[in-house]
């Protein structure tokens, strides 16, 4: 089961987004802001994070930035979630996100853009994992 992690300082959003996934047969964490979503991604790596632009505490943007910078949170998909018509695909890309949606989200785009994220997460990993496997395989063969 994948783990996502919903960040908005909205609740009603945050719920919405949660019940939907829940539906999906996601599990779902929620955050209300910046800070917030730091600590639960430290505590447990999600398996993605939809990421609200504009909150109070900390922008999408900055959150991004700490979760890139952080050696085991580097490869975590990101999609970032605003209303702004202002804020670019290019720049929300060039900032770390994965992709980008605007609100009102469209419930077949976000779930559709959910599950290619999660089953390439899913596959990079089992790739790390085997050739972790292979390396230890090949060490040994050495050692011999």
């Amino acid at each position: 089961m994948y783990r996502v992690l919903v960040v908005d300082d909205i609740d009603d959003n945050a719920v919405f987004l949660q019940t939907l996934l829940e539906t999906e047969g996601y599990a779902v964490e929620t955050a209300a802001g910046g800070w917030a979503a730091i600590r639960q991604i430290k505590a447990c790596c999600p398996d993605l994070i939809l990421l609200d632009v504009m909150m109070p505490d900390m922008v999408g943007y900055e959150v991004i930035e700490r979760v890139r910078t952080q050696l085991k949170l580097s490869t975590v998909p990101v999609v970032l979630l605003t209303a702004y018509n202002d804020i670019s695909r290019k720049e929300a890309l060039e900032m770390g996100a994965n992709f980008l949606m605007r609100k009102p989200i469209d419930n077949k785009s976000l779930l559709d853009c959910v599950k290619k994220l999660c089953d390439s997460e899913s596959h990079q990993q089992e790739s790390h994992q085997q050739e972790s496997h292979q390396q230890i395989a090949y060490s040994k063969a050495d050692v011999n």
